[in-house]
């Protein structure tokens, strides 16, 4: 069967992006997803994004994880939200859900402003911090980011949670507001070059430890930069809108012959 994909990227998180409103993608099987998103036989992406028509809402997303596993992800969302101004589902705002629930987002020509899931736990430990921002995420202060051996330590820290693990995410504070930030992230199980639900994680964690006063925070990321704003009362983060680019590729079709 002959699919027609989209090809997204937001600072360098790029996804394969599939109009699914007709319920044709069989999204069941893991290994096409897998192959699909596999960067020497396939087309090649960190994730896999479907629209879907709602009953309640514009649209639906559904996100897969290269390895066929399924979660939300920031900076997925915040190209869906692309595809479907593309697909002309949306204008220049939309309510849509995901696996984590309701998402409102607004988009301004390249840039996307996607509201995320409140956070009302946040676990400080003594050399990392842990939060659920749509999916799991370790942050942890290091020095020295930009040669920090990300992926081996990344890759013993996401093994060392429970199943599904967590991605993980090294942080270097520039100055009071802004925080450099690379991530290696589960189900690609590879360094990324941004994560959009983990410099949401880093922006709270630095604010819940007092590395910041500030509600709003940049973060540059290996793919270039991000934003986190949120309000905070009482030890929850609400209102957290991540912010950003989200940037259409190239199309094309791709024949899947082993399903």
């Amino acid at each position: 069967m002959k699919f027609r994909f989209y090809k997204y990227q937001g600072t360098g998180n790029d996804f394969v992006m599939i109009d699914n409103r007709t319920k044709t993608f069989p999204k069941q099987k893991t290994d096409i997803i897998s192959h699909i998103c596999d960067r020497h036989f396939g087309i090649g992406a960190d994730g896999l994004i479907l629209i879907e028509n709602d009953d309640d809402v514009d649209f639906r997303m559904i996100y897969f994880n290269a390895d066929g596993s399924e979660t939300f992800c920031g900076n997925g969302g915040r190209c869906a939200v692309a595809f479907a101004k593309q697909l002309h589902i949306i204008e220049n705002s939309t309510n849509f859900v995901a696996v984590d629930g309701p998402h409102f987002a607004e988009i301004n020509n390249d840039t996307v402003s996607l509201k995320m899931i409140d956070v009302d736990e946040v676990e400080v430990n003594e050399n990392h911090v842990f939060a659920y921002t749509g999916t799991q995420h370790h942050v942890q202060i290091v020095e020295n980011l930009e040669n920090y051996p990300v992926f081996e330590n990344g890759k013993k820290i996401r093994n060392s949670y429970k199943n599904p693990g967590s991605n993980v995410n090294f942080v270097e504070q520039v100055d009071e507001t802004t925080f450099k930030v690379r991530t290696y992230e589960k189900g690609v199980e590879n360094e990324t070059l941004a994560c959009g639900t983990g410099v949401t994680a880093v922006a709270i964690a630095m604010h819940k430890t007092g590395k910041t006063k500030s509600n709003r925070i940049s973060l540059p990321v290996e793919g270039g930069n991000l934003e986190v704003c949120f309000t905070e009362q009482n030890g929850i983060y609400a209102n957290v809108f991540l912010k950003g680019p989200a940037t259409f590729v190239f199309s094309g079709d791709i024949e899947v012959k082993y399903f």
